[in-house]
């Protein structure tokens, strides 16, 4: 059998993380690695090698997004944030700093475990709030922004790898459907990650759309 897939968990409520407990250990494929509830307890996380990062933004001795860069620095892990700010510019900054998802705490259980599930797979959950906040702010960056001309062009390969991101796609079936191995995905992800700038796939989707790159 395959082994369950490690969570960790980072979120100050103690009723809300109480919540989200139930939901990772009510699926036999999850087990609860570490549990935190600020900043400073989250460093025990950071020595771990969880599969997934489930946490909150506005923790008691500090930001949740710091805490992202944070592991993102360390290691390769995923980030799916839950949390009560659902403004546009907290959407942005979250996917900047390199989460991976994006789900509201008033989301059902249903819906944050399968937020779980796809960001493990590689793919980006964005609540719906959170995702007419993003079209809004790429509508007005194609109005009022011009991109800068400096900004070095996606290949067609990247883009298409971009695309296939976008669609939910983990590296290895990226490879698949693209028809390359896994290693060259990784490349062609440092070359995007360099040139959008970024630090995490569902930024470099926003940035290359926001830039007239990627059309979905």
């Amino acid at each position: 059998m395959t082994a369950p897939r490690r969570i960790s968990l980072l979120e100050d409520d103690v009723n809300v993380a109480a919540h989200f407990v139930d939901i990772i250990t009510s699926d036999p494929g999850l087990s609860l690695d570490i549990q935190a509830g600020s900043i400073a307890e989250a460093q025990a996380i950071l020595g771990r090698e969880a599969d997934l990062v489930l946490t909150d933004i506005g923790l008691p001795d500090g930001s949740g997004l710091d805490f992202i860069r944070t592991l993102k620095a360390v290691r390769e892990c995923k980030v799916l944030v839950v949390t009560a700010f659902g403004d546009r510019d907290t959407v942005v900054a979250a996917l900047r700093a390199g989460a991976d998802g994006y789900l509201l705490k008033d989301s059902t259980p249903e819906t944050i475990l399968d937020g779980i599930h796809v960001t493990l797979m590689g793919g980006a959950p964005i609540s719906a709030s959170a995702a007419v906040y993003l079209l809004d702010r790429l509508r007005q960056s194609e109005t009022d922004e011009t991109p800068a001309v400096a900004a070095e062009s996606l290949t067609r390969r990247e883009v298409e790898l971009l695309t296939v991101f976008a669609r939910g796609q983990s590296y290895k079936e990226a490879a698949r459907s693209l028809g390359i191995s896994p290693l060259t995905v990784g490349n062609h992800v440092k070359a995007i990650y360099r040139k959008l700038e970024v630090t995490s796939r569902g930024e470099a989707v926003y940035v290359a759309m926001r830039r007239g790159q990627l059309r979905l």
